[in-house]
């Protein structure tokens, strides 16, 4: 993740935080104050967001120096020191609060990745995530997404052709809409369709869909879906694919499950900034 690209993205959180400084810190604390201080784990996890908090650091004070004990993507248990910081304190107490909301917001949707990653791990099925992200922060929790092992969709509206349901209504049907993206979308794009029948999942694949999303689907109609294209097409499941059910569904044989929870409900991650003087 490179420093300087997302840095419209912390200065604005820094803007929201403190838009007439650190009033507290400001008057109470000696400017030349300076203190050492920890980023601890209060639970088990997988780190996402590190270098954003470096960067979150560096904007307000380049004195800082942020030296990490992890990188991102690693695992890390209870009590663990993720990184540790020495600086001037108004400047650290400045960042801590916008450090860690993205710190605890990223790892956790790092850790939740994980966690459907190992549900269907020795299966050809990949998780990936969708975009019911927190508007302005798609690029950061796709890329937590990323260290949790699991892999990102189209980021947005402009990297494939996703026909869904409301497309197809007003369309009318199927096999138009398929026509009509091939003959209007940029050249070599590839068009996906979003079905909730084993009818329409054979209407797309017989216009020549390069994916078939399978929403909302139960289990026999998925497995008759799949019994038939499973390895002819890549096939995805979506739609309140919970993790009690991720390893049921890849057994089936699919290509991918997309999981809108792993942004949209994530929890955060109980991390803190702990000073030691």
């Amino acid at each position: 993740m490179a420093d300087l690209e997302h840095d419209e993205i912390i200065r604005s959180a820094l803007r929201e935080d403190m838009p007439d400084g650190d009033v507290t810190s400001e008057s109470i604390i000696p400017p030349a104050a300076v203190s050492e201080a920890i980023l601890l784990a209060k639970e088990d996890g997988i780190l996402a967001g590190l270098p954003v908090v470096r960067r979150v650091f560096e904007i307000i004070d380049k004195n800082i120096d942020f030296r990490p004990e992890f990188e991102d993507g690693a695992k890390f248990q209870k009590d663990a020191v993720l990184a540790r910081l020495k600086g001037p304190t108004v400047s650290l107490l400045k960042g801590e609060r916008t450090a860690l909301n993205f710190l605890q917001r990223l790892s956790g949707i790092a850790t939740a990745t994980r966690h459907f990653v190992d549900a269907v791990a020795g299966t050809k099925t990949r998780i990936l995530d969708t975009r019911k992200t927190t508007p302005g922060l798609r690029r950061l929790e796709k890329y937590a997404v990323r260290m949790g092992g699991g892999q990102n969709h189209r980021l947005g509206l402009s990297d494939m052709v996703l026909i869904k349901d409301n497309h197809i209504r007003h369309v009318g049907n199927i096999t138009e809409s398929i026509r009509r993206a091939r003959a209007n979308a940029p050249p070599g794009m590839k068009v996906e369709v979003e079905v909730a029948t084993v009818d329409e999942a054979c209407q797309a694949l017989a216009a020549r869909a390069d994916i078939v999303m399978l929403d909302n689907m139960s289990l026999e109609d998925m497995r008759k879906v799949a019994g038939v294209y499973a390895g002819r097409v890549p096939i995805e499941v979506s739609g309140n694919v919970t993790l009690d059910r991720a390893r049921e569904i890849a057994a089936i044989g699919v290509d991918f499950i997309s999981v809108g929870a792993l942004t949209h409900s994530a929890r955060a991650l109980d991390i803190s900034l702990e000073f030691l003087s």
